[in-house]
């Protein structure tokens, strides 16, 4: 062999390891899909980082996909996580789950499944909230403040002994020996929100206090029976007129917005106004008409979305959290931020240009750290 043939088999072989290098780097950086929930999806509504989490902390997790599956891994010494409830589409798989053996938590249940699952407790009203735990329960006290978005609250029925926290958020109650947890949000549990306050601590007490987890989360409908009705069985037939009527119409819609009206034809414009006479124009206009409150909100806009990307949030953060990262950015007061980025309208010109101000010299001092 050639000293030529040589070198070339080498470029070879070194093109070879660097294409499959590059392609297990892509298949293993790469997000893993799934829905709401799923233990193995790394999307925003996963739940693959808490789950990554528990097996490092040497709990045994088991994904299952079916209640058969539940049936078939659970034990007494084990904990049965359910989320996605309105995925169980018959009562007997419903009365099957409770029948499993071992502790229940139930993420955010539907009312068939609560009725089913967690008969000692109803339901009250759903709010939004970042809440203490204001109880004596252990995981909850050790979590300290969440942050549990709009989430279900609960409260006792027919006087049973029932454990609240977080305003009714997270309820616990026994049963024949088994340890009911009721929490009616499954936001603190996903990859987006496991950062947030105490949402981990909390998520890993609830879910780690079994060695052994049985985390079901169905990504499917189970227990559904497929329908067998044509299109044409399923419109009433007092709607059958009005819908080939929707019909006719749609396509004439569309021959008309779809004719041909000759080529694109550019055409210069009359006049180039420049920039800051439109901007000065329209503060006029909006200080004729005493406008403070339309000028604010598009200054607020503006800065607000020049931010969000420097800060390294998304195009439409939460405003808790982009006024705390303003406040951990810059430095200052979080109540001044929240009021200078989301406060009530200027009640004259001079707290406008003040707030303008305000808001230049936060942009500022972002953009300069």
């Amino acid at each position: 062999m050639t000293a030529t043939r040589r070198t070339w088999l080498w470029v070879v072989l070194a093109l070879a390891v660097i294409v499959a290098v590059a392609a297990a780097g892509t298949y293993l950086g790469s997000p893993r899909p799934g829905g709401r929930m799923d233990p193995g999806a790394t999307g925003p509504d996963g739940a693959h980082a808490v789950v990554a989490l528990l097996r490092d902390r040497g709990v045994e997790v088991v994904d299952a996909e079916t209640i058969a599956d539940v049936a078939r891994e659970a034990r007494p010494d084990a904990l049965v996580l359910v989320a996605e409830t309105q995925r169980i589409a018959d009562d007997e798989l419903l009365d099957r789950l409770a029948h499993v053996p071992g502790d229940l938590l139930l993420v955010a249940p539907d009312s068939r499944a609560r009725t089913a699952l967690a008969p000692a407790i109803a339901s009250g009203p759903a709010r939004a909230f970042t809440a203490q735990p204001d109880c004596r329960m252990r995981a909850a006290e050790r979590a300290g403040s969440v942050e549990l978005r709009t989430t279900a609250t609960y409260v006792a029925q027919q006087g049973r002994p029932v454990r609240s926290c977080y305003g009714g958020a997270l309820v616990r109650y026994h049963h024949n020996g088994r340890t009911i947890t009721v929490i009616g949000s499954a936001s603190f549990m996903t990859n987006t929100d496991l950062a947030r306050e105490g949402n981990a601590a909390l998520a890993l007490n609830l879910a780690g206090s079994r060695s052994r987890l049985i985390w079901y989360a169905p990504q499917r409908i189970e227990g559904g029976k497929p329908g067998t009705a044509t299109i044409s069985q399923l419109i009433p037939n007092n709607m059958r007129w009005l819908f080939w009527q929707l019909c006719l119409a749609l396509a004439l819609a569309a021959l008309w917005k779809g004719r041909r009206l000759g080529r694109l034809v550019a055409e210069p414009l009359p006049v180039v106004v420049r920039a800051s006479e439109t901007v000065e124009g329209l503060g006029r206009l909006y200080r004729s008409r005493r406008a403070r409150d339309r000028a604010a909100a598009a200054l607020r806009t503006a800065t607000l979305r020049r931010l969000a990307p420097r800060l390294g949030l998304g195009p439409a953060p939460e405003p808790p959290a982009l006024a705390a990262a303003v406040a951990q950015r810059i430095g200052g007061d979080p109540d001044w931020l929240w009021h200078t980025l989301f406060g009530p309208e200027p009640d004259s010109d001079d707290a406008l240009v003040r707030l303008a101000h305000a808001l230049d010299d936060i942009e500022r001092q972002v953009t300069d750290s």
